[in-house]
C-alpha cells in the first residue's frame, strides 16, 4: 500500500513552514505556475495527495478549503521568461515569487524536486517527489495544478482548436495537430522543440 503523505517534515522543522510545488514544465502553451502554501495544523484538510493522484473534482474542492484554512499565494513564470531562460530556471522563478508573494514571510520552505532557487530568502529543503511525502507540498501542487488548468481553459476560449480546456496545453495529438493546422499562437513555447520546428523549419526540397 502507497504511503499517504505526512506532516512529520513539517513538525520535526517547527515555525512557519511553506509547501512549495510547480506545474506546468512539460506543455508547449501556457505559463509555468507555483504554489506556496502554510497550512495550519489544526486544520489541515482531510485528503491532501499528489494532485495527479486526485481526480478533476477531488482537486478542486481541496483547492477551495485550502484557500479558506490556509495561506496561499501563486507565481508565475510567463512563456516569454520560459523562452528566455529556459524551463527549469522558469520554474524555479515562479517558486521564488509563490514563496514571497506570501503575506508573511515562512520560516522554512519544502520544495518538491531536487533544486532550490538560487535567490531565496529563506532556507529550503528539497524532497524529491515531495508532493506524495509532505501534506504541505501536497497542498501546493493542488493548488498550482488547479490554478493552471484554470487559466489554461480561459486561454481555450481565447484560441479554440488547440484543446487546452482538455490537455492544459500539452502535446498530445490533438495540440501537435492543432499547431501544424492552426499555427503557433503567443502563448506557445518558442524555445520548445516541436514549436520551434514549425515556426523555423527547413524549406522542402520540392518548394
Amino acid at each position: 500500500m502507497t504511503k499517504a503523505p505526512d506532516f512529520s517534515f513539517e513538525t520535526r522543522i517547527g515555525g512557519r513552514v511553506a509547501g512549495v510545488d510547480e506545474v506546468g514544465r512539460g506543455p508547449l502553451a501556457g505559463p509555468v505556475m507555483a504554489a506556496a502554501v502554510v497550512l495550519d495544523a489544526g486544520h489541515i484538510p482531510p485528503g491532501l495527495n499528489d494532485s495527479k493522484k486526485l481526480s478533476e473534482k477531488r482537486r478542486l474542492d481541496l483547492s477551495d478549503l485550502l484557500h479558506d484554512c490556509a495561506e496561499v499565494s501563486i507565481g508565475i513564470a510567463t512563456v516569454e521568461e520560459i523562452d528566455e531562460i529556459n524551463i527549469l530556471h522558469a520554474s524555479l522563478l515562479a517558486m521564488t515569487r509563490a514563496i514571497e508573494g506570501l503575506k508573511t514571510a515562512p520560516d522554512h520552505a519544502l520544495i518538491d524536486g531536487k533544486f532550490i532557487p538560487k535567490r531565496l530568502a529563506v532556507s529550503a529543503t528539497p524532497i524529491i517527489k515531495g508532493d506524495g511525502i509532505s501534506l504541505s507540498i501536497a497542498a501546493a501542487s493542488i493548488v498550482a495544478k488547479t490554478c493552471r488548468d484554470a487559466a489554461m481553459c480561459a486561454l481555450a476560449q481565447q484560441y479554440p482548436g488547440y484543446g487546452w480546456d482538455r490537455n492544459a496545453g500539452y502535446p498530445t495529438r490533438e495540440h501537435k495537430q492543432a499547431l501544424l493546422n492552426l499555427g503557433v499562437t503567443p502563448h506557445h513555447r518558442r524555445s520548445f522543440k516541436p514549436v520551434h520546428n514549425i515556426l523555423y523549419q527547413a524549406p522542402s526540397a520540392t518548394s
